[in-house]
């Protein structure tokens, strides 16, 4: 069994969802109280021992960019004010030199696609997929918790939770067989299903454990829901050939990809703030 080492970011979509905010600012780099939704992501895959980041950018993400990279000026006026807690944050953000990369999806063709984008950098070596919108609060990052449960069964793994029977249509839905503890063995997935139609109420959100094997299957650019090349279908195809689990995660999982779930992630963050926390709760109580 190898060790995941690597994690890929896609981050080349528009978020329409977020216009006007995100017509000239990646919509990863909305900020949940001061962070960026990217940093929280991040940040969580190098708490996981992530040791390579490779983001799959697309036009208008140079914000991404510098986001992770030194900023010299900003640190010397940081340092020249003794603003030291601030200097050492920053500082911390690129992460080792090398340590991240970047590919471009030219085409928003899906998320599969977007995956296939990096194979290059992924090689034959497993690797994690994270995406920025779902932000997960957990005592444990979410990754972390992927991970060691990895290191038990090997193969591919997704993060899994239970979903209103109605929004069924929103996920890829998990077709669930034996339960061990906290993890369900995957015994077929569907991407965006009717509810009428879907096997269960167990949902994949965004992170993911994948062989490399995966890539070859997104090799071959089979269109699937929406028109796009979709990552489910083709870890879909992986099933019976490896083994294959959904995580049923410990922590909160916030959309913030709609308008609605980045707000209440904002609260929830800020709540549990030491420098924040109790006016957030004071003027929560305040307006009921």
């Amino acid at each position: 069994m190898k060790p995941v080492r690597k994690a890929v970011f896609p981050v080349g979509g528009l978020g329409t969802r977020f216009l006007p905010a995100t017509k000239a600012m990646p919509k990863e780099m909305l900020p949940v109280v001061d962070k960026p939704l990217i940093q929280y992501a991040v940040e969580e895959a190098r708490a996981a021992g992530i040791e390579e980041v490779i983001f799959v950018t697309g036009r208008g993400k140079s914000a991404i960019e510098d986001h992770f990279d030194y900023a010299a000026e900003l640190e010397q006026v940081l340092s020249s004010r003794n603003k030291t807690d601030q200097l050492t944050e920053v500082r911390a953000i690129p992460g080792p030199p090398g340590a991240i990369s970047y590919t471009r999806q030219q085409e928003p063709m899906g998320l599969g696609h977007a995956v296939w984008c990096a194979r290059y950098l992924i090689d034959d070596e497993p690797f994690a997929v994270l995406l920025a919108d779902d932000l997960i609060q957990s005592k444990t990052p979410c990754l972390k918790q992927m991970i060691d449960a990895y290191h038990r069964v090997g193969g591919n793994m997704v993060a899994a939770m239970e979903v209103p029977h109605a929004h069924t249509s929103r996920y890829g839905i998990v077709s669930p067989g034996a339960v061990d503890g906290n993890l369900v063995e995957v015994k077929g997935l569907v991407e965006k299903p009717k509810p009428e139609q879907a096997p269960s109420r167990l949902a994949v959100i965004g992170r993911y454990i994948l062989q490399p094997e995966v890539m070859g299957i997104l090799d071959k650019k089979q269109v699937g829901a929406g028109g796009e090349i979709q990552l489910t279908d083709a870890m879909a195809q992986l099933i019976g050939q490896q083994p294959f689990h959904g995580l049923h995660f410990e922590g909160t999982r916030f959309d913030c990809g709609d308008k609605a779930g980045h707000v209440m992630a904002n609260i929830a963050f800020a709540l549990e703030r030491a420098d924040m926390g109790e006016t957030i709760r004071a003027y929560i109580h305040a307006i009921k």
